[in-house]
């Protein structure tokens, strides 16, 4: 499929869609999935077949539009006054309503009420600060295709950029405009994103021996780095169940970018779904000349192949997800050499994470001085971020750089639930720290967060009430670093499980003023010596819980070490900054 064709087939899907009069977009991703919305949406298809409706309603499954408090969710687009009602068609009128908690046994009524007064008991608001504070441009498209469908990804202008650098944009000029946006890598430490990419290109694949498999002629490699194994995080997974083929576009603009023809896509097995959408999607794209060789009729030729992991959650780390590509054992090796020059099979590596690579494609079509624009002077774009926890609305939300935390909890999230009290979130996964009141005015970038004793991390967000023991927060996200860690190296290996068994003794009541003063010293011990980002990052839970809330660790302490008294807060907890 060439330019002309690709034009031609996306004025044709967007020509038939435009005839529906009404599209009931019906979430099927794993969260409604689990709430029975492919019974539902079969249930709307039978409705309108009974009603002889079918012809001029589409029922669309769609991936998650965010909301995940409310699903099932189902989405109604109608015409008005006979306009266009289809996204990404120009001056058609569209009015959209927007369903929650929706059941099969609601199709009939739903069906029934198709351009008529709509459902109130089902409905909720579509300009509710959910919905309005948001900037979507990761998952802009996630809730409105199919996913399963190549032709609704080009109806909306997909694969476009990829034409446009293969046929007007050589390798460095793409290079440069990534350079340009500010892009940075939105799987941790936030890396410029076309840094890495220049680094990738000019590489000299034989600069290391190579033992690349029979079969793969490339000798440099695009990975996108799709384990996401942070505690409550889904960021990842939604945008590949929602948006595979936005992932394919966005690794062969970066293949095409750095030189290399031939990528993987790591993701673990326990997202069956999402691993389904990426077959889908990979085997529509090389039927339509998109993926493979010679793609657009031009000389440029990539093929991606899906890896499953097991579901360690070291192999997050590059070096432990290569290692796993290779059929080995997911465990860190040191750096230098780095992947971008020594990677895969001994060749020139880029790694991505999905969201990262996500943001590509419309930074190619709308330009790098459009995605700079957005966010702060150093943190460029948009972060997704998967909310959770002690919050309102919990879902999936895509916001930009510098927005407040208080914004974020209170007018996306909806604020505390049951009249409780905010006293922290955790940002960053396993890996982040806890930021307590004090701090909800705070600009979220990765400056500030790293100012307080946080990261960004992959994007995910607890949010903590008043109800919460700090102690036993650090306690189980050291107990997942220390189950997590594949103990090749003896700081990460031994120190996580001494902090476990400290912090368990402080929840006892056994725990001495001697033994905080030990789990400071293993923070320290464990956080500068870990061989990879695993054990580097283990301690930062327990460090910024130490810091904003040692009061608590505190009052646990033996009736003996405080002489029977309820201790009473440190200096570290009014002055947290020092």
């Amino acid at each position: 499929m060439n330019l002309e064709e690709l034009n031609a087939t996306a004025a044709s899907e967007r020509l038939a869609q435009a005839k529906k009069r009404h599209h009931i977009r019906v979430c099927v991703g794993t969260a409604c999935q689990a709430l029975n919305s492919e019974q539902l949406a079969k249930e709307l298809q039978a409705e309108l077949r009974r009603r002889g409706q079918n012809g001029d309603v589409e029922v669309k499954c769609v991936g998650c539009p965010g909301l995940c408090s409310l699903g099932p969710l189902v989405e109604i687009e109608s015409q008005v006054n006979g306009q266009a009602a289809i996204a990404g068609t120009e001056g058609g009128q569209r009015k959209s309503i927007l369903y929650q908690f929706v059941k099969p046994e609601d199709a009939g009524e739903i069906v029934a009420h198709l351009g008529g007064e709509p459902i109130k008991r089902l409905e909720t608001p579509l300009d509710q600060p959910f919905f309005t504070r948001q900037t979507k441009i990761v998952l802009e498209h996630c809730g409105k295709i199919d996913p399963e469908r190549i032709e609704d990804y080009i109806a909306v202008g997909g694969y476009q950029a990829l034409m446009k650098v293969l046929t007007e944009m050589t390798p460095q000029q793409v290079i440069d405009a990534i350079t340009r946006s500010g892009l940075r890598g939105r799987g941790g430490a936030g890396f410029p994103t076309g840094l890495k990419w220049g680094t990738v290109a000019k590489a000299d694949p034989n600069a290391y021996p190579t033992s690349v498999p029979v079969g793969i002629q490339s000798r440099k490699f695009v990975i996108c780095n799709g384990d996401e194994g942070d505690p409550g995080a889904f960021m990842d997974r939604s945008v590949m169940e929602g948006d595979p083929h936005r992932i394919l576009e966005g690794m062969a603009i970066a293949a095409y970018a750095v030189g290399a023809n031939h990528g993987f896509i790591y993701v673990r097995a326990e997202y069956p779904l999402a691993v389904k959408r990426l077959r889908t999607a990979i085997r529509q794209a090389q039927r339509a000349g998109l993926l493979g060789n010679n793609i657009g009729g031009t000389a440029f030729s990539f093929n991606v192949d899906i890896r499953l992991g097991a579901g360690a959650f070291v192999c997050g780390e590059e070096t432990a997800l290569m290692a796993s590509i290779e059929g080995g054992r997911g465990v860190p090796r040191p750096r230098p050499p780095f992947p971008a020059e020594c990677g895969l099979w001994g060749c020139p590596t880029l790694i991505n994470n999905v969201e990262t690579l996500a943001n590509v494609p419309p930074i190619i079509m709308k330009g790098a001085d459009w995605f700079a624009s957005i966010g702060t002077e150093k943190s460029k774009g948009t972060k997704v971020f998967a909310l959770t926890g002690q919050v309102a609305h919990t879902g999936l939300i895509e916001v930009p750089m510098g927005i407040t935390l208080r914004e974020i909890v209170f007018d996306i999230g909806g604020g505390i639930p049951g009249g409780r009290q905010f006293k922290a979130v955790q940002t960053g996964g396993p890996s982040g720290g806890c930021i307590p009141a004090q701090f909800l005015d705070m600009p979220v970038d990765y400056e500030s967060l790293a100012k307080v004793g946080s990261i960004m991390g992959s994007g995910g967000m607890i949010v903590m009430d008043d109800s919460t023991d700090m102690v036993e927060v650090a306690r189980f996200f050291m107990e997942f670093c220390m189950d997590e860690s594949c103990g090749k190296c003896i700081p990460c290996r031994a120190g996580t499980v001494q902090m476990h068994r400290i912090l368990t003794k402080i929840q006892e009541g056994k725990a001495t003023r001697r033994d905080i003063q030990i789990l400071e010293e293993l923070c320290d011990l464990v956080k500068h010596t870990s061989l990879c980002g695993l054990g580097q990052s283990a301690p930062n839970p327990v460090i910024s819980t130490l810091r904003y809330f040692r009061d608590e660790y505190e009052k646990k302490l033996a009736a003996d070490e405080t002489n029977g008294k309820t201790p009473q807060p440190s200096a570290q907890v009014a002055n947290p900054s020092a």
